[in-house]
């Protein structure tokens, strides 16, 4: 990987786009350098302010990648991310579209719900209440998260058994204690997604932007032929240390360490994708579930409305089916006599004689 300096840093934001891999290829390069955190952020921060609206929630994409895969091997980008967030935060939604505002608040409380900032850090973020006080108390909400950490892996270490130490004794058909809690830990992609909660603060899930994650997954990590390719053109003895009995000198020794090297950083490389994609595919899940709870509540709520309308268009067959039956039983205008010019003239009294000649 290249060196880091703020100018190439620059360059590659630069190249950043909103498909998946240019987002996840940027947060590997960040996370491989995370001992320059603070300047990493501190960049992205000045670029952040700088770009036209629509890049900017791409920008928050790829602060969301680094944090939230960068926790397992150290707390620095999820320390000093949060000493720049009020003013991300402020900048990434200024003159954005409703949309995008919805994203970048979705990004904010997926932090929360996994545990990433405390409730109190995202309301601070949101509310932009001081990026001095954001400074403080994401640290100490760090700093505690830490300590946690810290604590239960002592206790796991008090709590440790060694071999020679006489056990109590367990029934033979009761599962030991570590298995049972690895097959409860064991939790299917689909159980981890029922198991998120729904988010009710930001809606819906919007349909393109799901149409959109659900296309990039068909480019994700596990459809890259061409690194499985790779991963399977691997000599099979950067694999097998039984082929360290056949190196008998140093330049045989070199030439493997410098192809496990390689196999190493490619199967790191590849691994650090599939565990984004990973990511990415249970929070598309979440959004299906979401998508697909929203839909189902505007069915019934359709339903109810065919229900209603249909009373109403029976109710009005109804009214014609009776007003049909009444015309019918009106008398017909067209058989009775026709009458121009109002009522009829009386005969006059020549008429009246001729009308008596004419019965004698």
């Amino acid at each position: 990987m290249s060196s880091f300096t703020d100018s190439n840093f620059v360059k590659k934001l630069s190249e950043l786009n909103n498909t998946q891999q240019s987002i996840q290829t940027l947060s590997l390069w960040l996370i491989h350098h995370r001992k320059h955190s603070k300047t990493i952020t501190q960049v992205w921060l000045r670029e952040l302010q700088k770009v036209r609206p629509s890049m900017r929630l791409i920008y928050m994409y790829l602060a969301n990648d680094v944090i939230q895969n960068s926790k397992k091997k150290g707390p620095e980008f999820t320390r000093d991310f949060a000493t720049v967030m009020t003013d991300a935060f402020a900048s990434a939604t200024k003159d954005a579209e409703e949309k995008v505002k919805k994203s970048v608040d979705r990004i904010l409380n997926i932090w929360q719900e996994r545990g990433v900032y405390s409730k109190n850090t995202i309301d601070k973020i949101k509310s932009g209440t001081g990026n001095q006080i954001i400074h403080k108390s994401a640290i100490s909400d760090i700093a505690a998260e830490i300590n946690l950490k810290r604590g239960r892996d002592k206790k796991k270490v008090e709590e440790y058994v060694p071999v020679n130490k006489v056990k109590d004794p367990q029934p033979v058909d009761a599962a030991p204690p570590n298995k049972k809690k690895k097959k409860e830990e064991m939790l299917s992609l689909r159980e981890e997604i029922e198991l998120m909660s729904k988010d009710d603060t930001s809606g819906p899930p919007d349909a393109e932007e799901l149409v959109k994650r659900l296309s990039d997954l068909e480019h994700s990590a596990s459809s890259d032929a061409a690194v499985r390719e790779k991963i399977a053109a691997l000599p099979p003895e950067v694999s097998d240390v039984n082929h360290l009995a056949k190196i008998h000198d140093k330049e045989s020794g070199v030439m493997l360490s410098r192809k496990v090297e390689d196999a190493c950083i490619l199967l790191s490389e590849y691994n650090f994708r599939l565990n984004a994609e990973l990511e990415e595919r249970k929070m598309v899940g979440k959004m299906l579930k979401d998508f697909i709870a929203c839909q189902k509540e505007q069915l019934m709520s359709a339903e109810k409305k065919i229900e209603e309308y249909k009373k109403r268009l029976d109710k009005v067959t109804e009214v014609r089916g009776e007003l049909e039956s009444h015309i019918k039983n009106l008398p017909d205008f067209d058989l009775l006599p026709r009458l121009t010019g109002g009522l009829a003239p009386l005969p006059s009294a020549g008429d009246l004689f001729n009308m008596q000649d004419g019965r004698h």
